[in-house]
């Protein structure tokens, strides 16, 4: 039985963006919060103000690089509000806006659901290198 997608206006499609489209602009939007570091980024900020040094300690791995383009991403997505202070030594501090908020209560959940589910997900990987390792044998 094919799904029938929810009847939506042309208006509706304007606002809400349709990101199954591959020029859908929404799409940019997607790629900056769910990125690696968009992730992680979003859900260190969530409810705290960080400086850039502070972000750097708590995201393991995130090079200086890459951390402040994922801030940049998403200050220009409107979900990071960036605040730079004029002091010596001088430093910027960051948070999120009210829709940065919504974004990173969406982040958590589905990372509380990976952490929870990734049990699982290591049963699959040791059950299909298991199952691998016989038809490797046999190859030769």
């Amino acid at each position: 039985m094919k799904k029938i997608a929810p009847p939506f206006s042309l208006t509706d499609k304007l606002q809400r963006g349709d990101l199954l489209s591959a020029g859908c602009p929404s799409r940019t939007v997607l790629k900056h919060i769910t990125s690696r570091w968009g992730v992680l980024a979003l859900m260190v900020l969530d409810g705290e103000t960080r400086r850039f040094s502070e972000l750097r300690r708590q995201i393991d791995g995130v090079s200086e690089r890459m951390l402040a383009q994922t801030l940049q991403w998403l200050e220009a997505d409107g979900l990071v509000r960036r605040v730079a202070y004029e002091v010596v030594p001088p430093h910027v501090e960051y948070s999120l806006t009210p829709l940065g908020q919504q974004a990173a209560q969406k982040v958590r959940a589905l990372a509380d659901w990976v952490e929870v589910s990734f049990p699982s997900v290591q049963q699959h990987w040791d059950q299909t290198a298991k199952a691998a390792q016989p038809a490797a044998l046999g190859a030769d």
